[in-house]
């Protein structure tokens, strides 16, 4: 492999990303004998997880969207350039939970600020660096959210309090997303099966593989 590959996986909380995620890292070793560097947005990296604490803190509820939407995009960028990228360029497999589609889906579009303002915010963060490959996990948010309250270990955090209205407009989001972008995003569907769901995802992740080992 010439280079490294740069993976995100996207969809609305409870979409069942992180078992996704770990299941992709199980098969890469196993079929492409490498270990990958799975990671997480907001946060990843030190400075990126004290801003993730401040943006998910449940006490947070008065924070303005434009404020919400640049320290998603501060901590994009201090995990981009401490993470992200010294994997890509030492020829990694990074697995990166979210990146900047989820800002064009949650403060672009269901938060109304705009998804082309939101793109130029994170443009500029990014220096418009971009996944390879996006597996977005596309699920009825009335079925996510009885997942996220069916799961005792997991965190609850301040987007968990938003109404099912808003996390229904987070699925439209990433839908106008994915229409955008077509040649990256690849849409699932994430009512399947764990099992079913990571075949499919293996699938595409492995003709990427072989397209950027050619």
């Amino acid at each position: 492999m010439s280079k490294g590959i740069f993976i995100t996986i996207e969809g609305g909380d409870g979409a069942g990303k992180t078992t996704l995620i770990s299941r992709l890292n199980e098969q890469i070793y196993i079929h492409a004998q490498q270990r990958t560097v799975p990671t997480r947005e907001p946060g990843g990296s030190p400075i990126a997880e004290a801003i993730r604490s401040v943006i998910l803190d449940r006490k947070n509820t008065r924070m303005d969207p434009r404020t919400e939407a640049l320290l998603y995009a501060a901590a994009r960028r201090q995990h981009l350039m401490e993470i992200v990228k010294p994997a890509i360029e030492s020829k990694k497999i990074v697995i990166c939970d979210r990146f900047v589609d989820s800002s064009l889906a949650y403060q672009g579009y269901a938060r109304g600020l705009g998804m082309d303002e939101v793109w130029e915010i994170n443009r500029f963060a990014t220096d418009g660096y971009m996944p390879d490959v996006t597996l977005y996990l596309d699920i009825d948010p009335v079925v996510a959210m009885s997942r996220i309250h069916a799961n005792s270990s997991r965190e609850v955090n301040r987007l968990d309090l938003e109404k099912i209205d808003f996390h229904q407009k987070v699925r439209e989001g990433y839908l106008q997303v994915a229409a955008r972008f077509p040649n990256r995003i690849f849409v699932l569907d994430a009512s399947q099966t764990p099992e079913a769901l990571a075949l499919e995802a293996w699938k595409i992740i492995e003709a990427k593989l072989s397209l950027k080992g050619s």
